[in-house]
């Protein structure tokens, strides 16, 4: 008997747009054999699955269930493929949880606190070998916060909405004259904006998951922009960034990273897939945590597909292990 696996994409912010390119190609790629896949968008007071036929069958949001040609399908499980709010920040999770439907990513709490980068940069600083920039959370844009940042921190910065994704709001700030733009711009996306220190360095990205019951970690993807940083355009327009998978780095970095990176899914109780982003500073080599990704996209050319490729797994049998893995 196949399992019936509801497919949660589109989502409540700008991210929607990566999330129904992710759902494509999860939808095409799953293994058939062994799943029936129903995509379900969520939008705003609006929450449906589109027959082949283009009827639109809302969800019933007591049991999400659906009802198609008369007949009630409930699900068996959830991949979840929803960047941003709500399938990244813990609300879909919390919703999954209160009617006992697993899903493919991190719970309630473990998505809510990776939403927010301060928050997840210290729960991590404790991590042998990890390093944070130095950096200021902020809960409003006033002039004694601006006077603030300039008494703590030192120039250039980076400003980014403390809970956002995709790299919308970010700046790169290396004059005191550029900082209250930025700090508008930042604001204009979140309520809770960071402030950190630029390290200087070589970025790359990870991929690591949970799958037959051990976490396992990818090989890094080298993240050479065009751009003074990897913003939205870096990530999603084609030919700005160059990306070498594996990343380059000596036999050394290699072992320290792949000791990092599982204490870091650990700590943060992680499920499924996630991506982590850090870089290794120039001058000493040392790791210095960026971010994490719990709903990592899974486009053609993303980066965790890239890394399971790496590593000669097919694309498949990486999204049939994440979910087996939420039924163990």
């Amino acid at each position: 008997m196949k399992k019936k696996i509801a497919l949660v994409t589109g989502g409540y912010t700008g991210e929607s747009v990566i999330s129904l390119k992710s759902a494509a190609v999860v939808e095409k790629t799953i293994d058939r054999s062994k799943y029936d896949v129903f995509k379900i968008l969520i939008y705003p007071k609006d929450w449906y699955y589109m027959t082949e036929s283009g009827t639109k069958v809302p969800v019933n949001l007591n049991d999400f269930s659906i009802e198609v040609d008369g007949m009630k399908i409930m699900f068996d499980g959830v991949f979840n493929i929803l960047h941003g709010s709500p399938g990244e920040d813990g609300k879909l999770a919390g919703y999954f949880d209160m009617i006992g439907i697993p899903y493919t990513t991190c719970d309630q709490l473990t998505s809510a606190i990776t939403m927010n980068k301060g928050y997840t940069k210290a729960i991590v600083d404790d991590i042998e070998e990890l390093h944070i920039a130095k950096s200021l959370q902020l809960f409003e844009n006033s002039q004694e916060n601006l006077e603030r940042i300039k008494g703590e921190l030192s120039l250039p910065l980076f400003i980014k909405p403390n809970n956002g994704g995709s790299s919308i709001g970010m700046s790169k700030v290396k004059t005191w004259e550029e900082l209250p733009e930025a700090l508008d711009k930042a604001f204009a996306e979140d309520k809770q904006v960071l402030v950190e220190e630029f390290v200087s360095g070589r970025e790359f990205s990870i991929g690591c998951f949970k799958g037959k019951g051990e976490i396992k970690v990818l090989p890094a993807t080298e993240i050479v922009s065009s751009k003074e940083f990897f913003d939205y355009e870096s990530k999603y327009v084609p030919g700005v960034t160059e990306e070498i998978t594996p990343g380059r780095m000596n036999e050394e970095e290699v072992a320290r990273v792949n000791r990092i990176i599982p204490k870091i899914y650990e700590k943060l109780n992680c499920k499924g897939a996630v991506r982590i982003d850090y870089f290794l500073q120039k001058e000493t080599g040392k790791f210095y945590f960026i971010e994490i990704n719990t709903v990592p996209g899974q486009t053609e050319t993303s980066l965790i597909s890239q890394q399971v490729r790496a590593i000669g797994m097919e694309v498949q049998e990486f999204y049939t292990q994440l979910i087996e893995e939420m039924f163990s």
